[in-house]
């Protein structure tokens, strides 16, 4: 599909126009140019927010190439666009699991000194059939599954780079996935079935900081919401949050909506299907769409049709249906606009620093997964003050005094 350049330009500003935090920092960029001659390749969701990324870091100096992350979360308004202003971008809306993979590799092919990834893809991809690629100086990664990757990779001694953990910084998980998947989960799951929340049971699998905003939203429009956990303090957590909490096997029998955002694989699966109510919708909020066993649902479904877009519905031999939303995809993504553009700025200039900090300091770092630099989360969260009215108290002389004598221990 062809973008239009002129819509995707009104989108692109529109999200700079709203992105404070970031615009500065791009503005610094322009100025110093600390990415001068450095190639950075890019995995991410390819729409209006992520452009503004895109363009942040061309503005340091770097060549980007950008590729998309997941198949249906493409705005080629925005591809259009952003081709135009000079940044090298392999995405369509509704792409080919091929033409994905062709994307990927083509980020890999650009021999990149720095990858800004999300799910780290590009880097399994840089460390199993493409291992050849050896100026990397490391990658940042903003999602859970993607970091859970980097660390299996780093326990078995395979990490070939560092890599930095933006999804666990302060700016990241206290906003971006709370606030974030919250209220982005809930504008495509509104956006694909044009039902109302209120008085359904709707059922969370995972209570993370992603699962609780996304439990919390569902009760402010007023969803009877049951949590399913399988950590005993999350699941406690939960319970003292005042929802219900209990095991996917007995809250399928209640649930009219299931939102899966574990990061996990057949959160949902045969057995669950064979207990749905008649008419329950699956969405998911985690980063593959693994987390609903499609597979085994089309094993089991005696029929399958489209039955609005975004909404495949799928009826049992004894005439259940259930609605797959977004094909198991992010639901945030393949049927909303993802998230609000204020989250993104704070997620994207966390990106936009990393992927600074790996091209001064990566060649001496570890290869391994670090945080982002506590001062890198503390500037994103001062810079994002001021845009809202917010202004800080400071302590006293007494008060500095007092606090360090108790940190000192005297």
């Amino acid at each position: 599909m062809v973008g239009d350049v002129d819509r995707g330009r009104l989108k692109i500003e529109w999200a700079r126009g709203h992105m404070p935090v970031l615009e500065g920092i791009r503005r610094r960029f322009e100025a110093e140019r600390p990415l001068a001659g450095l190639t950075v390749s890019a995995v991410l969701h390819v729409e209006a927010k992520t452009c503004a990324l895109a363009l942040a870091l061309k503005a340091a100096g770097a060549d980007v190439r950008l590729a998309a992350s997941n198949p249906l979360s493409t705005d080629d308004d925005a591809v259009a666009a952003v081709r135009e202003m000079g940044v090298e971008t392999l995405a369509e809306k509704g792409e080919s699991i091929a033409q994905y993979r062709a994307g990927i590799q083509a980020m890999l092919d650009a021999d990149p000194d720095v990858i800004v990834d999300d799910g780290a893809d590009l880097v399994a991809l840089a460390h199993s059939a493409r291992r050849d690629r050896g100026k990397i100086r490391g990658s940042t990664e903003e999602t859970t599954t993607g970091v859970t990757r980097l660390r299996a990779l780093e326990r078995s001694g395979k990490l070939l780079f560092p890599a930095i953990d933006v999804n666990d910084a302060e700016m990241k998980h206290l906003f971006d996935n709370r606030y974030g998947t919250g209220q982005s989960t809930l504008d495509g799951i509104l956006t694909a079935t044009n039902l109302l929340i209120a008085g359904k049971v709707c059922v969370v699998a995972g209570y993370g900081w992603c699962g609780k905003g996304v439990a919390a939203r569902l009760r402010g429009l007023g969803g009877d919401v049951i949590v399913t956990e399988i950590d005993p303090v999350r699941a406690l957590e939960a319970r003292l949050d005042g929802f219900r909490v209990r095991p996917m096997i007995e809250a399928v029998r209640e649930a009219d909506l299931i939102v899966t955002v574990t990061g996990n694989t057949g959160v949902v699966r045969s057995e669950h299907f064979r207990l749905l109510k008649d008419g329950c919708l699956l969405a998911n909020a985690g980063h593959f769409d693994v987390e609903v066993a499609r597979t085994e649902l089309e094993g089991i479904a005696v029929s399958h049709r489209t039955a609005r877009p975004h909404v495949e519905e799928y009826r049992f031999a004894d005439g259940r249906r259930t609605y797959l939303l977004g094909e198991g995809r992010l639901i945030n993504l393949a049927a909303g606009q993802g998230h609000p553009v204020e989250i993104m700025d704070l997620s994207f200039a966390l990106q936009a620093l990393s992927a600074e900090h790996l091209a001064r300091h990566g060649r001496e770092m570890a290869a391994k997964v670090h945080r982002v630099p506590a001062a890198l989360d503390r500037e994103v969260a001062e810079a994002a003050l001021a845009p809202m009215g917010v202004r800080l108290d400071t302590l006293t002389p007494e008060q500095v005094k007092y606090a360090s004598e108790w940190e000192g221990g005297t």
